[in-house]
């Protein structure tokens, strides 16, 4: 079971205070792991806007982007490739963290700060990575933060065609237990490559909704759970 940290010393705000047409809810505050659980069960999610020396972000989109469990798109190449690969969990989190916060990778934004932060949380057992194999050799990943029945996705990344999206199956098919209708699969935003993919847009008081009735549900992802 995951170990809870020290209670944050920060208080957000909470939603009545934000803006309802502003994605950005806040700015301040640290990456310890008390922190970024608070902000989680809150609806929120941190993710820097400028340097090392700026003041960390913490959003709420307006409009949120969620993967239905039932809605998960797998097109016929996707199909062949999910033949082609194992998925793991947890065997190879540094890699997939590092993999996903490669400097070249275009609009990256994963900065040191956000690195050490999760990977701290995932010694806690708060963080999963999912993760593509083939031929012994790690090709694609996601990795995401688990809190009861929310899994909410940060990056994922690919070295082969579709192992990304493979990682996605595999965490899908994880999620769908007998509470998978109120499992909570969170993308941040909606992408057009992610809404490929079946996700969709939810008001910010929907997601709240959602939030609320999935935190109680126990965790699926892990090594454990396979």
């Amino acid at each position: 079971m995951p170990v809870e940290p020290p209670a944050s010393p920060w208080v957000f705000p909470g939603p009545d205070r934000w803006d309802p047409d502003d994605d950005l809810v806040g700015m301040g505050g640290d990456l310890e792991p008390g922190t970024l659980l608070a902000a989680y069960r809150a609806g929120l999610f941190p993710m820097p806007v400028g340097g090392r020396r700026d003041p960390m972000a913490w959003w709420s989109p307006v409009r949120r982007g969620v993967l239905p469990l039932d809605g998960l798109r797998v097109s016929r190449s996707l199909r062949r490739a999910l033949r082609d690969h194992e998925i793991r969990v947890d065997t190879a989190f540094g890699e997939v963290l590092a993999a996903c916060a490669d400097p070249r990778r275009p609009q990256g934004w994963i900065d040191g700060r956000v690195r050490a932060a999760y990977l701290r949380l995932h010694e806690l057992g708060w963080v999963h990575s999912v993760e593509a194999w083939r031929d012994e050799r790690l090709v694609g990943g996601l990795y995401g933060v688990q809190i009861g029945g929310l899994f909410a996705g940060e990056s994922m990344f690919h070295r082969e065609r579709d192992a990304s999206k493979v990682a996605l199956v595999g965490l899908v098919e994880r999620l769908r237990d007998e509470h998978a209708d109120l499992r909570l699969l969170d993308t941040q935003w909606q992408t057009p490559h992610l809404a490929s993919l079946g996700v969709v847009e939810v008001s910010r008081a929907e997601y709240l909704a959602r939030l609320a009735a999935a935190l109680p549900l126990p965790p699926v992802v892990g090594p454990q759970q396979g």
